[in-house]
């Protein structure tokens, strides 16, 4: 399929899996599951409101299970599902690229920035 000819339903995965927290959230939990505070500390970031939003839609979507570790206190740990594993090795991917090429992509914002300014 042509991702261009994406439905409504496949356009709302894609936004979602490209939402502000959701990569770097499936890039901490593919690394191994861990409890929201962790994620927190991964994340210093993102507020509490916006990680609880992302891991319910990452939940609801197949790709993260939240499981109950310990009841005397409750502890909550997240992890990615059999479904959610499928995207570590694109994901590990795109964050390499992020990495190899940030230092280009903000070259090139600031050359933007600069021709946008003198016009």
């Amino acid at each position: 399929m042509n991702p261009a000819e994406l439905d409504d339903d496949g356009r709302r995965l894609l936004n979602q899996l490209f939402g502000k927290w959701s990569l770097l959230v499936l890039d901490a939990l593919c690394k191994r599951p861990q409890r929201f505070s962790e994620l927190r500390q991964h994340l210093p970031a993102v507020t509490p409101k916006s990680l609880t939003a992302c891991l319910r839609r990452l939940e609801r979507d197949g790709m993260v299970e939240r499981v109950v570790v310990s009841t005397e206190p409750v502890a909550i740990e997240y992890g990615v599902t059999r479904l959610g594993r499928t995207l570590r090795s694109p994901l590990q991917a795109m964050m390499e690229w992020f990495v190899d090429h940030l230092d280009e992509v903000e070259a090139a914002r600031s050359d933007y920035d600069e021709q946008r300014q003198s016009s």
